[in-house]
């Protein structure tokens, strides 16, 4: 018998923003499998803050027995013996493995580590190059296959299922980005056959969760489930393709979650939404939070940086966007002082 589990981390005195990046996701096992490993990345500061700990909790176990207390402390120990007055993220590598944590929710592979940093470290002492260098470097994680394909995707979703995709939350998007990105280094292995099956799975359970069949009840017409979807992406669907759309969901030739799926990876609505997610994604990636999180209170700093990103149709570099966050004070002392 088959079973599954979902998990998530809790800040204690560590916290997800600063000592690791949080992680949720759900836990699948084939019958007979009693074992699986959680890869949770841990932030290497150069702070003297003393051990810190955060829970790893278990819920929803369906086919497994999930103990009473299903809380796991973990203890990050702390490695800084005197605190240096540079910040860490000035080191290319340590700049590079950060971005591979925060954006693609995974270690390094050693050929694109070695890669990347030395797209920084080929300008030398040139600290005008090595600038430059570093906001394409860190920009690329957002523009890469991988991430295209799990966190942008994952964005589109929600935004076409419940039209708020500026309003999504980091929670429900690294569960969700870690559950398509399971097993998924571009590049390495079978990774388009993983990356396709991780998918396909994923849109399938996306129309069965909770908050899905509570938004779209089986008692929904098909018609009118298809015609919300299109609004919420913009009408993008022609008439053929809305009425092909009904016609699969009638003969359960497709799930409601894969609907989803194909409406958000629709060419026109893509494209519509890049720029509005690679702004949210500085917010989720950079600082770990929500636009609208303490200490800000409302969407006009996420506004500001699209109305600047749409000014420059898209360079990120003349809007000066990557530059503006990776420079913060926020963002620096997640790492240091």
């Amino acid at each position: 018998m088959s079973g599954s589990v979902d998990y998530e981390t809790v800040d204690a005195t560590a916290s997800e923003r600063t000592d690791y990046d949080a992680s949720f996701g759900t836990l699948h096992f084939a019958p007979g499998e009693t074992s699986k490993t959680i890869k949770i990345l841990i932030t290497d500061d150069a702070l003297i803050d003393g051990d810190r700990s955060f829970n790893v909790i278990l819920t929803n176990g369906s086919g497994v027995r999930v103990p009473f207390n299903s809380k796991t402390t973990v203890i990050i120990s702390d490695n800084d013996v005197t605190e240096s007055s540079v910040n860490p993220m000035t080191d290319s590598r340590r700049f590079v493995r950060q971005q591979y944590a925060d954006f693609l929710n995974r270690e390094p592979d050693q050929s694109g580590f070695d890669f990347w940093t030395d797209q920084i470290e080929s300008c030398g002492s040139d600290q005008q190059c090595r600038e430059i260098k570093r906001i394409n470097v860190s920009a690329a994680f957002f523009l890469s296959i991988e991430f295209q394909d799990t966190g942008f995707l994952v964005y589109r979703m929600h935004d076409v299922a419940y039209g708020t995709g500026r309003n999504l939350k980091v929670k429900p998007f690294l569960h969700d980005t870690l559950d398509i990105g399971h097993d998924v280094v571009v590049g390495q292995g079978n990774w388009q056959q993983q990356l396709a099956a991780n998918k396909q799975a994923f849109a399938k359970n996306f129309g069965l969760t909770e908050q899905f069949r509570s938004f779209y009840p089986i008692s929904m017409a098909n018609t009118q489930f298809v015609d919300m979807l299109n609004a919420n992406a913009g009408n993008v669907l022609t008439p053929t393709e809305r009425n092909a759309f009904v016609d699969t969901l009638n003969n359960n030739t497709l799930t409601r979650g894969e609907v989803v799926r194909l409406i958000a990876e629709n060419e026109t609505y893509s494209a519509a939404q890049f720029n509005k997610a690679f702004v949210l994604m500085q917010y989720f990636g950079y600082l770990r939070r929500a636009p609208n999180d303490p200490p800000d209170a409302n969407f006009d700093g996420w506004q500001f940086w699209l109305n600047k990103l749409d000014q420059f149709n898209g360079n990120f570099v003349n809007a000066e966007m990557v530059k503006a966050f990776i420079t913060s004070g926020e963002y620096l002392h997640r790492f240091g002082k």
